[in-house]
């Protein structure tokens, strides 16, 4: 066979900041290709040292070139914005069905899957209560990619990653920085749930480490090892960047003026155990916590 099928191929569906930390290191050990729905991003790509595709998951026609084309799958784009499913994930997942299946599929899910658990500390076994419904269309999406897996047993192995907030000093609006300048409140003690996060970099290495160490029809948490209320997280983030703290408010009060977007990131408390991070990817965080990860450059 001609070099090129030689290569392990790689294919990264959602390329954007995560995907990119992927690729940009795994071009030089694999022939990595990304679609992408605009072709203006194709020379970026290039640059990375990767091969773009241009296609789009709202177009499943479009997607049938991916067939057989890669040896492994990545897959980190979102759901559409609306609606109780995912189309975007059952449309690729019929692509890579035409012919022979990729032999690892990992896809990038939410902790929010897992609801309000009211602080308790969680692993991959607690069953699913999605609260909102951004998060259920996360679930219809485990749900696609679990039966793809079973019907490619022997063939393919799918991994689901369980991801909560991501963070980085070089993201856009990867760091509490802008909320602290607005001045936004956070809820007083007595109303304040637990927060997960994990650094961009570190989550780029865990999904790399996952296509390759994949086991069959599992899930892995993907979380740093802080355990932190939401308002320690920014008091900790105000004092680093030499900010005043932001005004603690009760629940009411909070539910009377913020957002409901961001009411509903307050109305879920959880503790993430990465233990099968630990073993099973063996990741070993850069920015174990996110005090190491907020005070990087």
């Amino acid at each position: 066979m001609p070099a090129r099928f030689r290569r392990e191929r790689v294919l990264i569906v959602g390329c954007g900041d995560v995907g990119q930390r992927v690729a940009k290191p795994l071009s030089r050990r694999a022939r990595v290709l990304a679609l992408t729905s605009s072709a203006a991003r194709c020379d970026a790509l290039r640059a990375l040292g990767v091969v773009p595709l241009v296609g789009n998951l709202d177009d499943p026609s479009s997607l049938r070139r991916l067939a057989g084309l890669a040896t492994r799958v990545l897959h980190l784009a979102p759901p559409p914005g609306e609606g109780l499913d995912d189309p975007r994930t059952h449309a690729l997942l019929a692509a890579l069905s035409l012919r022979s299946a990729p032999r690892a599929l990992v896809y990038g899910s939410t902790s929010g899957v897992y609801g309000d658990c009211q602080g308790a500390w969680v692993s991959e076994s607690r069953p699913v209560a999605p609260f909102t419904r951004r998060a259920m269309r996360r679930v219809d999406a485990e749900d696609a990619v679990r039966h793809w897996g079973r019907r490619w047993a022997g063939d393919a192995r799918a991994l689901i990653l369980r991801i909560p907030g991501i963070y980085a000093p070089d993201r856009a609006g990867g760091t509490p920085r802008a909320r602290l300048l607005r001045g936004t409140p956070v809820l007083q003690r007595e109303d304040d749930v637990f927060t997960n996060h994990i650094h961009a970099d570190d989550l780029a290495r865990a999904c790399d480490l996952a296509l390759w160490r994949t086991r069959a029809q599992r899930v892995v948490q993907v979380c740093d090892e802080s355990d932190l209320r939401m308002g320690d997280y920014f008091d900790l983030a105000a004092d680093l960047y030499q900010l005043p703290r932001p005004q603690r408010v009760a629940r009411k009060a909070a539910e009377d003026t913020l957002p409901l977007m961001l009411l509903s990131f307050m109305s879920e408390s959880r503790r993430l155990d990465n233990t099968r991070m630990r073993r099973e990817l063996r990741v070993r965080l850069r920015y174990p916590t996110v005090r190491e990860g907020l005070a990087s450059t």
